[in-house]
């Protein structure tokens, strides 16, 4: 029977938004600094106070409010991407730490409300601010089940997100390796020579996302100026 360290037991009653508001990474390294005694248990907003009672409980320590200089609890949100002014640059995609956001390169992105946790980290990266917090309505929200059952969810989607880009690591090493094991190879002499295409220039990223902001602002114009217009 495998033996749950202190670690895992901690891990397990933190909300699992891997939102660093903690300072920290995510919520296991959280875990591991209070295991470790070099943290304070109030470092949680999305935890709550109910957050707090627990950890308290399970470290034997005294409960303390959160600091006022940091931060506070409040009511969850969910991220909402207005879709019309999304210009597909997929930076919500990589910082989303649950895969909770779905689109392609140049297309248009969307939020699976249902495995959103609230973390706020997809935020900062949109280059056109076209994402949205929406407070959730339900007053039983914030009840502790829930949270659990929601950190029950989040904990597994992040788990197989960190395990895909393990592997995706993995092959990209294991390529570059085959790589340059052919490059370093000896040529044939027998071999006729070849000559390489020139790679083509890759594009540049900064100057494709400039442009789009300028349509988006464009477009955000357009339809102030039509509802200015409007009798």
């Amino acid at each position: 029977m495998p033996v749950i360290t202190l670690v895992e037991r901690i891990d397990a009653l933190l909300p699992q938004t891997q939102c660093g508001q903690c300072s920290h990474a995510g919520c296991r390294p959280y875990a591991e600094a209070l295991a470790e005694g070099r943290d304070p248990i109030n470092r949680c907003p999305p935890g709550g106070d109910d957050g707090i009672r627990a950890l308290a409980e399970l470290l034997g320590r005294d409960i303390i409010p959160f600091a006022a200089d940091g931060p506070q609890p409040k009511p969850r949100a969910l991220a909402v991407i207005r879709e019309d002014s999304c210009i597909g640059c997929t930076l919500c995609i990589q910082a989303c730490p649950v895969d909770a956001i779905v689109g392609a390169a140049k297309q248009m992105h969307t939020v699976i409300a249902a495995e959103c946790t609230g973390c706020e980290l997809c935020l900062a990266p949109c280059p056109v601010d076209c994402i949205d917090l929406e407070p959730v309505a339900d007053p039983a929200d914030g009840e502790r089940e829930r949270l659990m059952a929601r950190a029950a969810q989040a904990r597994v989607r992040y788990e197989r997100r960190q395990a895909r880009k393990a592997r995706d690591q993995a092959d990209k090493a294991r390529r570059l390796a085959e790589r340059a094991a052919v490059n370093a190879a000896p040529a044939s002499p027998a071999a006729a020579p070849t000559v390489s295409a020139a790679p083509a220039p890759a594009a540049d990223k900064n100057e494709l996302i400039r442009k789009a902001m300028e349509r988006a602002a464009a477009m955000r114009a357009a339809r102030e100026q039509a509802d200015k217009d409007k009798p």
